[in-house]
């Protein structure tokens, strides 16, 4: 079952076209790694998706929610209920945390189930602690972001996406902030979400996380997808001579 879909997204800055015609769709349970350069689209593609800016053309859609629609060549977005309603869909975690730094841990985490959802505090608190112990986090409930490590606070912001139990998580480049001990905290918890089959959709640098975590990779590079496949494939065999560039730049950068 498609959790959501995108049909042939544009999206320009002034003069300049970032996203150029991107089609994608995932499913439950997949996890959708997308790579590339700076400057390839990929942190605007995902900014779309979570409607952090919208798109100027193409369709996008959360399983029966029809989010945009694509109406003679521009991007027509639904009702603020609409739109309401599509972000309980997905979760987004970001590069650098954005925690509220004079909430407490467990704070950070309920607020939007309190807030938002209106749930008992009680029972927002009980998911809470559940989540933190779910992410290694027990017995920092009390503290504040600054007494947490970096991959701490990211375990704490992953704990605070997965709260409003949705369907697909987002992460952008959930570990660049952070030092390979750090790093390969965060992307363990991540492997044991994709592990439980949560939906995700994760760009990252991290090359051979993408090929062992995700089911499909997305290269794009100048607001193109220029190749899409099995992770394996896409990192070990590349068709297409940008990826091929991309990725030897990498592995010897």
């Amino acid at each position: 079952m498609a959790v959501v879909t995108l049909e042939h997204g544009k999206k320009s800055f002034g003069q300049t076209m970032v996203l150029k015609d991107i089609s994608l769709t995932v499913n439950e349970g997949d996890v959708l790694a997308i790579i590339g350069p700076s400057g390839g689209g990929k942190s605007t593609l995902l900014r779309c998706l979570t409607l952090l800016e919208t798109l100027d053309a193409g369709a996008l859609s959360y399983g029966d929610i029809a989010v945009a629609r694509e109406e003679a060549g521009r991007a027509v977005y639904g009702s603020k209920d609409v739109l309401r309603q599509a972000k309980t869909r997905f979760g987004l975690v970001f590069q650098n945390f954005n925690l509220f730094p004079h909430y407490t841990v467990l704070k950070n985490v309920i607020d939007p189930l309190v807030v938002v959802e209106k749930m008992p505090k009680a029972e927002a608190e009980a998911r809470g602690r559940e989540l933190l112990a779910k992410m290694g986090l027990s017995g920092k409930e009390d503290m504040v972001p600054c007494e947490l490590s970096g991959g701490q606070q990211q375990r704490v912001a992953i704990a605070r996406a997965l709260a409003m139990n949705p369907s697909v998580l987002y992460f952008d480049e959930p570990t660049s902030a952070l030092d390979p001990e750090l790093t390969r905290e965060v992307l363990r918890v991540i492997r044991e979400l994709a592990a439980e089959h949560m939906t995700m959709v994760i760009v990252t640098h991290e090359m051979t996380f993408a090929r062992d975590v995700a089911d499909q990779i997305i290269f794009m590079d100048g607001g193109s997808v220029v190749e899409r496949g099995v992770a394996s494939e896409v990192i070990d065999r590349p068709q297409h001579e940008r990826t091929k560039a991309f990725l030897t730049n990498y592995q010897h950068g």
